[in-house]
């Protein structure tokens, strides 16, 4: 299963997010592979105490290796693997389409339980359609409004993002869907997945493809760095705006409490599950990952259920308890 991991704004605790989902997943019996696909800073090596290494993903870019599973590398710790980012080459940050396309397909055939994604900051195409490869995609939001509105960016270009891929470039579905991007005015009174309606009445077949391709987008935000129970209205602010405005419904996975731990596992290059398991932090990755380990593999796999689908609040007042 792929689980891609994005944020809408940098310095949330993506690569950490991601970092220690791979371990506490690898620790409960699962093969895992973490893939850091953020092209401009990749740095999750680090977050791991291993090195950089020159054969990272840029030797996809500058056609050095054939195929990511050349590209996977031992962490030290028992069933998990990392296929390092490259910012040792240059060019890495703007990947060609072409290759995009392999390290899509390449994924999809890595042998691995879970595949973990560690994508890029923001709403670039490359950190959107690499989000879209997973059943399940992961937001990493802070309790902050810039934050909030970031991620909500990331979600709304990604609906325009599937729509669009799924006409051919001067198709009059395609000028329909550009057309209504310039137009468009988030002020609920009509909704993304209204849109994409009208889209499937107009074209039976491509348009009805689309919106069932628009329906299976199931965020699974993780609230990261909470301080107390109030914390959890910034998971409800961008789920209300993306109900709204998107008709897109994001699923609760996880409230992470900040915790002064987390510098100090920076600081030693290693992951805080390892480094201080008792930790706030550590205990509430290790429930996320047996969340989502414990899953019925078929519902993991199916377009039309979440990842994960908690009581915030309640998950809230037990991390901090």
């Amino acid at each position: 299963m792929i689980i891609p991991v994005a944020s809408g704004k940098g310095g949330v605790g993506k690569s950490l997010v991601a970092a220690n989902l791979g371990v506490s997943l690898a620790r409960l019996g699962r093969t895992v592979i973490l893939v850091d696909l953020d092209f401009g800073c990749a740095d999750l090596h680090s977050f791991l105490g291993m090195r950089s290494r020159a054969s990272g993903i840029g030797s996809l870019h500058w056609k050095q290796e054939k195929n990511l599973s050349g590209l996977l590398a031992e962490t030290g710790e028992e069933r998990l693997w990392l296929i390092p980012g490259d910012t040792l080459q240059p060019g890495v940050a703007n990947i060609e389409w072409q290759v995009k396309k392999r390290i899509q397909k390449d994924l999809a055939e890595l042998p691995a339980d879970f595949i973990i994604l560690d994508l890029g900051t923001g709403s670039t195409w490359n950190t959107i359609d690499f989000w879209l490869a997973g059943t399940g995609g992961i937001i990493v939001v802070t309790p902050e409004i810039t934050s909030v509105l970031n991620a909500y960016a990331l979600l709304k270009s990604a609906a325009f993002r599937l729509l669009s891929q799924g006409f051919p470039e001067g198709s009059s579905e395609k000028a329909f869907v550009l057309d209504f991007a310039s137009e468009w005015v988030e002020d609920g009174t009509r909704s993304l997945i209204d849109f994409a309606k009208d889209l499937a009445r107009r074209s039976p077949s491509r348009g009805g493809a689309a919106l069932r391709a628009f329906q299976g987008i199931l965020p699974c935000l993780v609230i990261n760095r909470g301080r107390d129970e109030s914390d959890v209205e910034a998971g409800h602010m961008l789920r209300d705006l993306a109900v709204k405005n998107l008709g897109i419904t994001p699923y609760f996975g996880a409230f992470i409490p900040e915790d002064p731990a987390v510098s100090g596992s920076l600081v030693a290059r290693r992951p805080l599950v390892s480094l201080d398991p008792e930790a706030s932090f550590a205990r509430a990755i290790r429930a996320f990952a047996g969340r989502i380990a414990s899953a019925p593999r078929a519902s993991l796999l199916r377009a039309s259920r979440p990842l994960v689908d908690v009581d915030i609040l309640a998950l809230a007042r037990e991390a901090l308890s």
